[in-house]
């Protein structure tokens, strides 16, 4: 029998250390929210691969949709010889867009090339460079993307000089004493003492922060600066690669806010684990970029498009988007009871099925607890829990779990881990 201790030898060995590992755990195989590992052992999944898996792992549809495509064929470059399954679901997804203005998609392969893709038809369509991104804000590993991105560690740490005409203003974090009002008193210094508006493409926005720490940004917030790109001719574009696809209780999470986005970023939970992003934007807009402009050899996978048909199906049917809401509601009263218990909850963020706690000494906002989070996650696995953490101090643990997860088996999860914050919180108060 191959070991995860085995595994993990050749790992170090055969793959660079720059791509970093949450667990010692090599999966062997996957159903709905559970996995196992490749000694056998049974491990309750809240990470769904980083909120990919958000109709669980292998759901029949998905898998029943992917043979199908598979015994037509797996690839032709959409380029080359376009097919049925690439068009129409763009349609889907452009039925379902938030707003009313005619929408266009075109599909890729990763969130990183799809970001990529809002800046190039951003510049193209306003004839103007600079794009306005915020702190902790994540928006993948290639270079434009890592530019856009908020977070230097580990991300941007030695991979400089990132593309020119890219600012950041703070994110509004109350937790953090960062008001609505302060970030646009930020964005309308900016204005005034690095760019003018009129030489601005874009500003990008995710509705809920992913790996800086799942702080939501509130409805009014995304509503002004909804009015700041129309006032000064600006396109809106709104990051839905880990929000999308149900995860926050709508389709994707700028619905809550009430808003339509110019040009938006899909990707993660699009196709049920199988490789598949995109862009959605107003018709107008997408179709600035001449032929050739757009496009990728892999870009709009048929197995991947396949999928997606089913994914849209399956949040349907089963109404993925309300049992979101339940899970975030049974995270809340799992996580306001724990706080109730200890002093190191300091917040509990629920957006739908996107939660997280930040551990904090003595409930202190400016406390942060980045080895304990640590410890809590590499607990966890330990004992058949999969954990994230996240946030730009290290000390936020988050909950993706997929949205066909079984209520008792949540409940076994969030047990676990409570159990773990309080043997570890109790050795805290011990040792001060």
């Amino acid at each position: 029998m191959t070991t995860n201790q085995e595994l993990q030898a050749i790992r170090d060995a055969a793959t660079p250390r720059g791509v970093g590992i949450q667990t010692g755990v090599f999966a062997d195989k996957a159903r709905n929210a559970e996995l196992w590992d490749v000694e056998g052992r049974r491990y309750i999944d809240l990470a769904a691969g980083i909120a990919v898996c958000n109709t669980g792992h292998n759901h029949p549809a998905v898998i029943a949709a992917v043979t199908a495509q598979l015994q037509r064929f797996s690839h032709t470059c959409f380029q080359v010889a376009p097919y049925d399954v690439y068009v129409t679901l763009a349609a889907r997804i452009n039925d379902i867009a938030p707003g009313n203005t005619a929408k266009k998609t075109i599909f890729l392969t990763t969130g990183a090339e799809a970001v990529e893709n809002t800046v190039k038809i951003a510049r193209k369509f306003t004839g103007r460079n600079a794009v306005i991104s915020f702190s902790g804000s994540f928006h993948g590993r290639t270079m434009m993307a890592l530019a856009l991105t908020g977070k230097v560690i580990p991300y941007k740490a030695g991979f400089g000089p990132f593309p020119a005409e890219v600012f950041h203003v703070p994110f509004p974090i109350d937790y953090h004493g960062i008001s609505a009002d302060d970030s646009l008193a930020a964005l309308d210094k900016l204005f005034k003492s690095d760019i003018e508006p009129t030489r601005v493409a874009a500003i990008i926005i995710e509705p809920v922060q992913g790996e800086g720490g799942f702080y939501p940004a509130p409805a009014g917030f995304l509503q002004e600066i909804r009015d700041v790109c129309d006032t000064h001719g600006m396109l809106m574009i709104v990051d839905e690669i880990q929000t999308g696809f149900g995860r926050t209780g709508k389709m994707f999470a700028v619905e809550h806010a009430g808003i339509e986005p110019d040009l938006m970023t899909i990707a993660k939970g699009l196709a049920g684990g199988f490789p598949l992003a995109g862009v959605v934007g107003k018709a107008a807009i997408m179709d600035a970029v001449d032929p050739g402009g757009l496009g990728g050899t892999f870009g709009g996978s048929p197995i991947g498009c396949a999928a997606g048909h089913a994914v849209l199906d399956v949040i349907a049917s089963e109404d993925l988007c309300n049992k979101a809401l339940a899970i975030g509601e049974q995270v809340r009263g799992w996580a306001e009871q724990l706080q109730g218990e200890t002093r190191c909850i300091g917040d509990i963020r629920i957006t739908g099925a996107m939660c997280a706690i930040e551990l904090v000494e003595n409930g202190e906002a400016n406390s942060p607890l980045p080895e304990l989070a640590k410890a809590v996650a590499a607990e966890a696995a330990d004992k058949g829990v999969i954990l994230l953490t996240c946030g730009v101090r290290g000390n936020v643990i988050r909950f993706l779990p997929p949205l066909t997860i079984a209520e008792q088996l949540l409940a076994e999860a969030l047990a676990t881990v409570g159990n773990i914050i309080r043997d570890k919180a109790g050795t805290m108060r011990k040792a001060s």
